[in-house]
């Protein structure tokens, strides 16, 4: 088919660096601790609850909250780092806090600080619960406060992507600087269990049972050495499934399975995935990649891969793709029918049909970051990170049917629920 690709937007200029003095000596233990909670208070009483979506403003540090389907409107806004004076003062404390702080800033950053990367809300909806990468943690915020409610230190110095178990009472995090994988007990902040993954764990899928969580590393996307030839300095990435009954693992490495595919030119650094709702299939992104992977998980081999068209203005120099992901973002309609797929440095968004792996219309979106489902199901919702907004497609038509302005550079969207009657608590 002869689908238009969408003119490539003007990228952000890179802020300068800023460096901050610290004046101390000495170096803090920066193994995980426990969560540390705010002062005691009162339970709020059980309130009606209404379905919403939040949107992270990465660079921001806020978390727009807005309507999950329908016109998508904006309810209100979380501030995530309430507690940002503190934080900061910890880290000028800490010359080794302080360079990872700076280092996040100047790579993934984009030369930006990140200050909210993913959020789920407790069963209740009385609370958010986010990972913050430049502050190394997972915090709970109450949602009718805003206050910290309990705050988890990663190992490491990075926190980055997360899953909530099917029955939300678990939240998984991965520390992206300690090869580590923490499971938090969503109401208390505190570890119910971790595991090693290969270098820099990034995204994590629950079992529909809740049993298994899959982790996918992505190898050091830090380092420039991004041409094929030089593949062997990206780390060890692997598919890590752990059990969490008693928190033993397996791996799985794309690698031998893609080659046996004759797709020896891929990496096997897993990115965003998903799977068919019968759990029988998996569909990824790796980096580098414009297009996906469908692996049939009781085979243990790579079916088919699906290639996506090129943007013609987008650079071919692999060093300017954003953390080595050419495309980035992926979700599944629910009746496990279609596919949605965010070309990032493409540009578009297209729907694609799972049995034939035909693509629809490439739909314009500046910089799409991520894809989720709409409340209703019947949308794919991306974060436009280049533009600030989120946009709607329509799973059936393909076409674009709804935008809402956001804040600075948003990623991670997951549905949750707040109380009826709810407007906000942050800036």
């Amino acid at each position: 088919m002869n689908a238009r690709i969408p003119a490539h937007h003007p990228r952000r200029p890179r802020h300068r660096l800023l460096l901050a003095a610290a004046a101390c000596a000495g170096l803090v233990a920066t193994a995980a601790g426990p969560a540390t909670a705010a002062a005691p208070h009162a339970a709020p009483a059980a309130a009606a609850l209404q379905q919403v979506m939040f949107v992270g403003n990465n660079w921001e540090g806020t978390v727009d909250v807005i309507r999950p389907s329908g016109t998508f409107a904006k309810i209100g806004r979380i501030n995530a780092i309430p507690d940002r004076d503190q934080r900061l003062m910890d880290i000028y404390l800490d010359p080794v806090k302080l360079i990872y702080f700076l280092g996040i800033r100047s790579g993934p950053g984009e030369g930006h600080d990140q200050f909210v990367d993913d959020m789920y809300t407790t069963p209740d909806g009385s609370a958010l619960v986010a990972s913050r990468p430049s502050f190394a943690d997972v915090v709970s915020l109450d949602i009718a406060t805003g206050q910290v409610k309990w705050r988890f230190a990663v190992s490491g110095y990075r926190s980055d992507h997360m899953a909530v178990s099917p029955d939300g009472t678990k939240v998984a995090v991965s520390a992206s600087t300690s090869n580590t994988v923490h499971v938090l007990d969503i109401n208390t902040g505190r570890q119910v269990g971790s595991f090693k993954t290969g270098d820099k764990p990034h995204e994590n899928i629950f079992s529909k049972d809740g049993r298994f969580l899959w982790n996918m590393s992505i190898g050091e996307v830090n380092n420039n050495f991004d041409d094929p030839s030089l593949d062997f300095l990206k780390g060890d990435r692997h598919i890590t499934i752990a059990d969490l009954s008693n928190f033993s693992t397996r791996t799985i490495d794309m690698r031998s399975r893609l080659d046996a595919a004759g797709r020896s030119d891929l990496s096997d650094a897993v990115r965003p995935a998903v799977f068919t709702p019968d759990e029988r299939t998996l569909y990824f992104q790796v980096s580098f990649f414009n297009g996906f992977a469908e692996y049939d998980v009781a085979s243990d081999r790579v079916t088919r891969v699906k290639t996506l068209p090129k943007n013609p203005a987008t650079s071919e120099d692999r060093t300017t793709w954003v953390n080595d992901s050419r495309h980035h973002g992926l979700a599944m309609s629910p009746s496990g029918s279609k596919l949605c797929v965010a070309g990032t440095m493409d540009d578009y968004v297209t729907i694609v049909d799972r049995a034939t792996l035909n693509q629809g219309p490439l739909v314009t979106a500046s910089k799409p970051y991520w894809a989720t489902v709409s409340g209703d199901g019947r949308s794919c919702v991306i974060s436009e990170s280049g533009a600030d907004v989120v946009s709607a497609i329509d799973f059936t038509t393909g076409r674009k049917v709804a935008t809402v302005a956001v804040g600075d550079h948003p990623q991670r969207v997951r549905i949750g629920q707040v109380p009826v009657g709810w407007t906000g608590t942050g800036r």
